[in-house]
C-alpha cells in the first residue's frame, strides 16, 4: 500500500471514530465498550496474523514497542472514551487536533526532531488559545464539558508520548505486528479496568451500540491502527499530525448531520484558532522559506 493511500483510510477512520465511541457507549458504558472493541480488534488481528502466515516476533526491540504502542492505547483510550460522556464528539477531534503540537514538543526533546522556531511558538500559543476559549465556554456555562475536554487533553499527551516512544525504539516491525503486539497487551489492562469501573452497571445495548462496537473493533482498531502504525513507519511522528488538521472540522460536520450536535460560537472561534495554530506551526517555516527564495 502507497503511504497516501494509508494516510487518507488513516484520515477517514479517524474522522469518524469520535462519534462511533460516543454511540458505542449507550446503554453499557465507556468501559464496556472500549472492552469489547479492543477484544474484537486484538481478534481480527489474529486472525489476520493467520491468514497472512506471519509470526509474531519477540525480540527486545519488539517487546518494547509492543508495550509502548499498548500503554499508549490503554491510556488514550481510556481516557478519550471517558471523556466523550461529557461533550461533543466533533470537540473530540478538535482537541485531538492539538496532536501535532504535543507530538512535535516530545520528538524535540526524544528524538532531537527541529525544535522550536517563531512560527512553531506562534501556532502553539494559537492552539492553547484555541483550547482555552472552549474551556472558559465550559466553565462559565457552569456544565461539565471542562472534565470530558481535561480527559481528552490527557489522552492527546499519552498518545503523542506513546508515539514518539515507538519512533525511538524503531524496531522495523511489520505495522500488523505492532497493532496484534499493542491489543495483546492492552486487552487485558481494559478489562481490568472495566472490572473495577463499571462491572456492577447495567447493561441495555442499543442496535446503533452494537452496530458502532463491530466498526470500531473490526475498522477503527484492526485496520485503523495498523494503517497508523504504518504511516508512522514510514514518516517523521509530527508529519504524521498533519491529519488532525483536517479530521476536526469533518467531524464537527459529521456529529451535526448524523448525532445533531451543536457547537456555540465561542467553540467554533476556538476550534478556527486551533486549526490557524496548526497551520502556523506545521506551515509556517516552509512558506516563509518559499518566500526567501523567491526574493
Amino acid at each position: 500500500m502507497s503511504v497516501p493511500a494509508a494516510y487518507l483510510g488513516m484520515v477517514l477512520i479517524w474522522t469518524t471514530t469520535p462519534l462511533a465511541i460516543k454511540w458505542s457507549s449507550e446503554g453499557i458504558g465507556p468501559w464496556l465498550g472500549v472492552s469489547t472493541r479492543m477484544l474484537l480488534g486484538v481478534f481480527v488481528c489474529l486472525v489476520l496474523v493467520a491468514l497472512m502466515s506471519r509470526r509474531m516476533r519477540w525480540y527486545a526491540a519488539a517487546r518494547k514497542t509492543y508495550l509502548a504502542a499498548g500503554l499508549g492505547i490503554w491510556g488514550a483510550m481510556s481516557s478519550v472514551y471517558w471523556g466523550a460522556q461529557f461533550i461533543p464528539s466533533g470537540m473530540v477531534s478538535v482537541v485531538f487536533g492539538l496532536t501535532p503540537v504535543v507530538t512535535g514538543l516530545f520528538a524535540a526533546l526524544i528524538l532531537h526532531e527541529r525544535g522550536l522556531t517563531l512560527f512553531r511558538g506562534t501556532g502553539m500559543l494559537l492552539g492553547i488559545s484555541g483550547l482555552w476559549l472552549v474551556f472558559e465556554q465550559s466553565l462559565r456555562l457552569g456544565n461539565q464539558q471542562y472534565i470530558g475536554l481535561l480527559a481528552v487533553g490527557v489522552s492527546v499527551v499519552i498518545h503523542s508520548l506513546s508515539a514518539v516512544w515507538i519512533k525511538r525504539i524503531d524496531a522495523g516491525l511489520h505495522p500488523l505486528e505492532t497493532t496484534t503486539g499493542a491489543l495483546l497487551v492492552a486487552v487485558p489492562l481494559f478489562w481490568v479496568s472495566y472490572g473495577f469501573n463499571d462491572a456492577d452497571a447495567d447493561v441495555q445495548i442499543s442496535e446503533r451500540a452494537l452496530w458502532s462496537i463491530l466498526y470500531l473493533g473490526a475498522v477503527a482498531t484492526a485496520f485503523g491502527f495498523v494503517l497508523y502504525y504504518y504511516v508512522l513507519r514510514e514518516i517523521s511522528a509530527t508529519a504524521i499530525g498533519l491529519a488532525t488538521m483536517v479530521t476536526p472540522v469533518l467531524a464537527l460536520l459529521l456529529g451535526a448531520w448524523l448525532n445533531h450536535e451543536r457547537i456555540s460560537a465561542i467553540e467554533m472561534l476556538g476550534t478556527g484558532i486551533i486549526l490557524a495554530g496548526l497551520a502556523s506551526y506545521q506551515w509556517g517555516d516552509q512558506l516563509m522559506r518559499k518566500k526567501t527564495l523567491v526574493r
